[in-house]
């Protein structure tokens, strides 16, 4: 066995065998003689050791120049820019690359963007060297050469179309589904050249999950045109991090489209019963109370606004504050509602308390899932079930039309006729509004309740509405 024989046996490397002779007679060559084929080797050897990494997931910012396999999964367009030293522009043109381990972000240079630019295509398979840097998504490689490697196999799935957890952060020309679940106003804010930009946010579901979605500049004007629970399309988006969580964000080149498609959306919420204070979660229920917005002077002399409700599902309820441009979102008694990413506080009375801020997204299903509380709540329009479908009694059909009473609960008469009704104080105020776990009925009286009574009301019902001639409260049943 040869000396190269011998030093290539003892380097660990992917590196056909072939391919290190080849390079090593090439540096014998280089060096005019002044190294042998086992210096040669050794050298070769030591620069394959330093730089060949076993995937993009062990690429590190401040490493020296990295070797590594990868299939191209997006092309970017070249970009000129200006060298203070020179007078010809420069050329960069990014490639996002993946394999097994992870994806990155690869610049070309100059001659190297011209060429992949008109030549490299999505899923070729190259070799790539270059010095890893922090980059604006993460660490990103500076190549100093790019090779192509047919005969070599990355198992990385190209993507025409995303789903939600498909999503990885550095992948662009991202098309997605969805449907759109919440959006937000237009905002502006000044860059630091002096220009004004404009970013607007919307929230997307699809089967495996939701995403925020982030409109930029003259991108932003789109959450005006786009209803809140029809179907749409991100097209070529890219995607980057916040705080910890994916966005997909959408630019000049990018758009919002809605499409003639159904995309089903089931949201995975926790168990009201199940909270715990300061975890940021996703819950759904019925509205069961609905106060109005107040409005509110900050520290800094800006006005806010929030709006609380309470939400119940069919282990326990919880008041939502919904702050800012939430507070606007139209909610009503008996609508249900999917919040995501509220945070979970100490609310009055040291009872726990939601809070939707500006991540959260407010949606008003059309119907509740098949999961909500309520053994038919997903068969029927949640305005149609009333309250009675978000109450938790696995016995009822969770119908508002139901004719069995509650215990203590006579059934009602014609409009104008004599009605008892028996439940629990959900809205108290004017008017209030009862809840006896199938059915709610809204009552006007000057009796002073509060949330939580157990009351039986005698009176007149005209149109769903009682006149209460008498309000009994039963003493020990508030909650």
């Amino acid at each position: 066995m040869g000396v190269i024989e011998d030093v290539y046996e003892d380097l660990d490397t992917d590196v056909e065998f072939e391919k290190f002779e080849a390079a090593v007679k090439d540096k014998v060559e280089q060096m005019g003689g002044l190294a042998d084929e086992e210096t040669a080797a050794m050298l070769i050897a030591h620069e394959l050791r330093d730089e060949e990494v076993n995937g993009i997931a062990d690429i590190e910012p401040g490493m020296e120049d990295v070797k590594f396999l990868a299939k191209v999964v997006s092309v970017g367009e070249i970009r000129t820019f200006e060298r203070d030293d020179e007078d010809e522009d420069g050329r960069v043109l990014n490639i996002e690359v993946a394999d097994e381990t992870g994806r990155i972000r690869v610049s070309l240079w100059d001659e190297m963007a011209v060429g992949a630019e008109e030549n490299l295509e999505v899923g070729t398979v190259l070799r790539i060297a270059g010095r890893p840097k922090d980059g604006y998504n993460g660490v990103e490689v500076s190549a100093s050469k790019v090779e192509e490697d047919p005969d070599a196999d990355v198992d990385v799935q190209i993507l025409d179309s995303y789903r939600v957890e498909d999503l990885a952060l550095g992948l662009s020309d991202v098309n997605l589904k969805g449907k759109l679940l919440d959006t937000g106003e237009v905002r502006t804010f000044d860059r630091d050249d002096g220009s004004e930009g404009r970013v607007s946010n919307l929230s997307l579901g699809d089967p495996t999950g939701r995403i925020r979605v982030t409109l930029w500049d003259e991108r932003a004007d789109l959450v005006e045109e786009l209803d809140v629970g029809s179907s749409v399309e991100v097209v070529d988006g890219y995607v980057r991090e916040r705080d910890g969580s994916l966005e997909l964000h959408v630019g000049s080149r990018g758009a919002v489209e809605v499409i003639d498609e159904d995309v089903e959306y089931v949201p995975e919420t926790t168990d009201i019963a199940a909270l715990e204070l300061g975890q940021t979660v996703d819950i759904a229920g019925g509205v069961i109370e609905a106060d109005g917005k107040r409005t509110f002077d900050r520290d800094d002399g800006s006005q806010g606004q929030v709006r609380n409700i309470r939400v119940k599902d069919d282990t326990d309820d919880i008041r939502v504050a919904l702050w800012g441009e939430k507070a606007d979102t139209d909610v009503d008694l008996a609508d249900y509602v999917v919040i995501t990413d509220v945070q979970i506080k100490e609310g009055w009375q040291e009872d726990l308390e939601a809070s939707a801020g500006w991540r959260s997204s407010v949606t008003v299903m059309d119907e509740a899932p098949d999961s909500a509380g309520g053994s038919d709540a997903g068969s029927a329009s949640a305005n149609d079930q009333g309250l009675g479908a978000f109450s938790g009694d696995s016995g009822s059909s969770g119908s508002a039309t139901s004719t069995s009473a509650s215990a203590g609960a006579s059934d009602t008469g014609a409009d104008g006729e004599p009605v008892e009704f028996t439940g629990t104080v959900v809205q108290a105020g004017t008017p209030v509004i009862l809840d006896d776990g199938t059915q709610t009925k809204t009552v006007e009286t000057d009796a002073e309740l509060g949330l939580g009574d157990e009351v039986t009301v005698n009176g007149t019902e005209t149109d769903g509405r009682i006149t209460a001639d008498s309000v009994e409260v039963h003493t020990g049943a508030k909650r």
